[in-house]
């Protein structure tokens, strides 16, 4: 999904087209909006090991998917110098997975279009998250 979505694409614009494509239903094939990976991390991780180690390893390349880009996106110079790919790589992956319960529950696209919105804001060159985000003082 992830690779198809970005193909041919501008790192931080790969990032967004993963972003639009999972908030369009018609992506899905006629499947049911939503994430087998999510729906799966909520209802089986906490009671199987194993369950919980693929979840992990899944959610690990979605993360990992994002920091590549990222990490591109630095060396082209279309993210700001001051980003934290890993911080931004791993906020980008809380967006991702919220997006993903969102397209089930948000019936007016107004919080499916937020979240779009604030991914689109992360990796604007001027807003770029940076290393000092997230730490307390």
């Amino acid at each position: 999904f992830l690779t198809a979505a970005a193909e041919g694409l501008a790192p931080c614009d790969a990032i967004l087209a993963v972003f639009e494509a999972a908030a369009d239903p018609a992506h899905g094939g006629g499947l049911p909006p939503g994430c087998l990976l999510v729906n799966t991390a909520l209802e089986l991780s906490p009671h199987d090991p194993e369950v919980r180690a693929r979840v992990n390893a899944s959610l690990a390349l979605v993360e990992h998917f994002f920091l590549e880009k990222l990490t591109l996106a630095l060396a082209d110079g279309s993210a700001a110098p001051t980003l934290d790919p890993k911080a931004t790589a791993k906020a980008l992956l809380g967006l991702f997975l919220g997006l993903r319960v969102l397209v089930r529950s948000d019936m007016d696209g107004t919080a499916v279009s937020a979240v779009i919105t604030q991914a689109r804001q992360m990796l604007t060159r001027d807003s770029g998250a940076t290393a000092d985000q997230g730490r307390t003082r």
